[in-house]
């Protein structure tokens, strides 16, 4: 069973694998994945994603067992042959950057990535049961089909108008149910809606056939549940179309977290049936679907653990699975980090159980040392390790050797350089036009933040003219907010000096200017103030003789012009002519004598 869940909720994928049921595989906080053996209750692989941290695993699902040869093996003779055993190899991640990672378990390494796809995060996965094939649904509001033989998607179409939270293949593998809005069932061989149901008013996180029949019988039944939604709907598919509601409810404590079921083959066989719920109680049901139900139907059992303190506190479960052919139910509780798995039998006879478990005692990890296999991935030149300090600054890291592995030649990671750090944003290599795809090289703040700062360091001028001629606003605002204090005042300088030459750099140093003063006025004005309190006196004296010196000349220039705020200047000037003859002629007088004396001081 795929965990399928949104990429906007927090629940972390776990699924037991199918038909032995010997693995648990599940993704903690950390963005790893382990691998668990039920059996002998150990941790039996951990793999850690290269981008782990920054494309986290949204949903997981095993896919069919198959039979494969775990190494190179001597020749058998013809009587020695024996048939291999089928095992739960391949394991499909979601991952949120949009890609789908191919996990091997037998081998411990990463089988295939399949990317390029979906521009959006992939919030669920599905193994067709037959052929190598896999399905994928992400944000983008697509389904894409891929081919695991030759790694490359097989087809893509648009499923529904928001973005795809789950996918489910039917037994035969001709049908293919998908939610967004609505449920749809398609028909995989001409990738055509066959059916719609309507029902859920949130997304749609879980999606199982609940019987094996075809669809033409009116037997085909499957359920569905939903965010935020305490209720199971089980739906038919009709033969005369008339199935646009549910069947059948269960009801929950909470919404479903982790669903597993015994499908029926024919009408006289019930489907069993365990949900997980968000709250951390496990459910069982056991119905025979025959046609539709009007109340809602409730547990057969609730089961409940916690711990065996005074003040008892509940243990979350994480997942449950049933076995074909007995009563027994196989448990994980605790925490994604250190789960635990119990297989037991529980007595349906009463309506609630509490089981009490001393969670310290069982949670100790007992890492095996023989078969464990903890991958690390390795560490290319293209790798991006983020290290404290300036962003986007590199630290060099070392790839870790494993058994006997030689390390090649020219593999070994190394710090980029500035000649190569400008190739990568060079403005040539970043197509402007519509219709290019989206694979092509994109600016990366932080280069510009390490590239601005190594030229006003070196005051080179290749590297400033690089980072000064990028357009984009948020570029530039992230680049100044990720500059140290010291490198202000030197940008400033570089700045003010740019802003006096040729027009076109200016109108580019506008833009810098801006994000300099959003980001660090008050820095600019501590400065300032600071520099203006140490030649306060200075400054203070020089005012007091600028003023004495031409405090005549002001007040006589002053004195003639007329009001700026009036907009009817000329006509309150004539009427003051009229209204003040003897200040006209003093006025004269005044404009005579200064005249006089100008003279005088030329002759002199």
């Amino acid at each position: 069973m795929a965990a399928e869940t949104s990429s906007s909720s927090l629940q972390l994928p776990c699924v037991f694998s199918p038909q032995s049921r010997q693995y648990l595989a599940l993704c903690a906080q950390d963005g790893r994945l382990r691998i668990w053996n039920t059996d002998s209750k150990t941790l039996h692989q951990e793999y850690v994603p290269s981008a782990h941290l920054s494309a986290t695993c949204i949903c997981i699902a095993w896919g069919p067992c198959r039979t494969v040869k775990e190494g190179p093996q001597r020749k058998k003779r013809k009587s020695e042959v024996v048939l291999g055993e089928e095992k739960a190899d391949l394991l499909a991640m979601g991952t949120a950057a949009g890609s789908v990672l191919i996990y091997s378990t037998v081998k411990g390494v990463l089988h295939c990535t399949l990317d390029g796809g979906h521009s959006g995060g992939v919030n669920c996965v599905q193994w067709h049961p037959k052929d190598s094939l896999l399905y994928s649904g992400s944000d983008d509001t697509y389904i894409i089909e891929w081919d695991l033989q030759t790694g490359k998607a097989r087809s893509k179409w648009k499923a529904d108008r928001a973005a795809v939270t789950s996918l489910c293949v039917s037994p035969d593998g001709k049908l293919l149910l998908s939610a967004g809005h609505i449920i749809k069932m398609w028909d995989l061989d001409t990738k055509e809606v066959y059916r719609k149901f309507t029902g859920h008013s949130t997304a749609v996180t879980t999606l199982r056939f609940a019987t094996t029949r075809p669809p033409d019988s009116n037997g085909l039944y499957f359920l569905s549940g939903a965010a935020h939604d305490r209720l199971l709907s089980v739906w038919q598919v009709r033969e005369d179309g008339k199935d646009k509601n549910s069947v059948v409810s269960f009801t929950l404590t909470d919404e479903p977290q982790h669903i597993d079921l015994v499908a029926s083959n024919n009408k006289e066989e019930a489907v069993r049936l365990a949900v997980v719920c968000k709250d951390g109680q496990l459910h069982l049901f056991e119905h025979f679907l025959n046609g539709p139900c009007k109340k809602p139907l409730s547990p057969m059992c609730s089961v409940q653990m916690s711990d065996t303190k005074d003040s008892p506190v509940p243990i979350p479960m994480l997942a449950a699975a049933l076995a074909a052919g007995t009563r027994a139910v196989l448990l994980g509780y605790g925490t994604h980090l250190q789960p635990v798995m119990e297989k037991l039998e529980i007595n349906t006879a009463e309506r609630h159980v509490c089981l009490t478990r001393d969670v310290q005692t069982s949670m100790s990890i007992s890492l095996e040392t023989a078969v464990s296999k903890v991958k690390t991935p390795f560490v290319g030149d293209k790798s991006r390790v983020l290290a404290p300090g300036l962003p986007g600054h590199q630290a060099p890291v070392k790839g870790t050797t494993q058994g006997s592995e030689k390390r090649k030649k020219g593999t070994e990671t190394r710090e980029m350089s500035i000649a190569e750090r400008l190739g990568e944003i060079d403005l040539s290599a970043v197509s402007t036009e519509k219709g290019a795809p989206k694979g092509t090289a994109t600016l990366q703040t932080d280069n510009f933040a390490v590239l601005l700062l190594q030229g006003l360091e070196s005051n080179d001028a290749d590297i400033l003219n690089k980072v000064f001629q990028t357009r984009k606003e948020m570029v530039i605002k992230k680049t100044v907010a990720r500059l140290p204090l010291p490198a202000i005042l030197p940008l400033m300088e570089v700045i003010t000096k740019r802003l006096q030459g040729h027009p076109i750099a200016a109108t580019l140093m506008v833009r810098w200017l801006r994000a300099v003063l959003m980001h660090h006025t008050s820095y600019l004005a501590s400065v300032a103030r600071s520099d203006c309190s140490s030649s306060a006196d200075v400054d203070h004296k020089a005012k007091l003789v600028y003023e004495e010196e031409s405090s005549d000349d002001e007040a006589s220039g002053d004195e003639g012009l007329p009001d700026n705020d009036s907009d009817n200047w000329e006509e309150e000037e004539a009427m003051e002519e009229d209204k003040d003859p003897d200040s006209k002629g003093d006025s004269k007088a005044n404009g005579e004598e200064d005249m006089e004396r100008g003279n005088e001081s030329e002759e002199e």
